[in-house]
């Protein structure tokens, strides 16, 4: 059973930053992508930041240049660094782990850490 656990949520001003940490039970090796989504109440999850097995990144066009999506092999750990922050950054923010097997995908999530930024 993978398990993902987001932290370094909280509260910061407008101009701020925060990073967002992800440790995996496991070998973060093992997964094709790894990625930070967020979401905000009535609305669907967006993906924020992806970085792949080999170290590719994409990342939204509202975060880019401002957000950095980086993985420690050796600590199974992805981290979410998040500067000039906005207040429209306010989400609840979702680490996400992909493998493909095959034609299937299997999707991974932590439960989520709360980000706000004030104005």
């Amino acid at each position: 059973q993978v398990q993902l656990v987001e932290s370094g949520g909280g509260l910061v001003q407008a101009g701020g930053s925060l990073r967002l940490s992800c440790a995996a039970s496991g070998s973060i090796f093992s997964f094709n992508a790894m990625g930070w989504y967020r979401q905000v109440p009535g609305k669907q999850r967006e993906l924020v930041a992806v970085i792949t097995r080999g170290g590719s990144t994409n990342y939204a066009d509202s975060v880019k240049g401002r957000f950095t999506i980086s993985r420690d092999n050796a600590k199974n750990t992805v981290y979410l660094q998040m500067n000039s922050l906005k207040p429209e950054d306010t989400a609840v923010y979702y680490c996400n782990a992909r493998r493909l097997d095959s034609d299937q995908v299997y999707d991974y999530w932590g439960q989520g850490t709360q980000v706000t930024v004030s104005s």
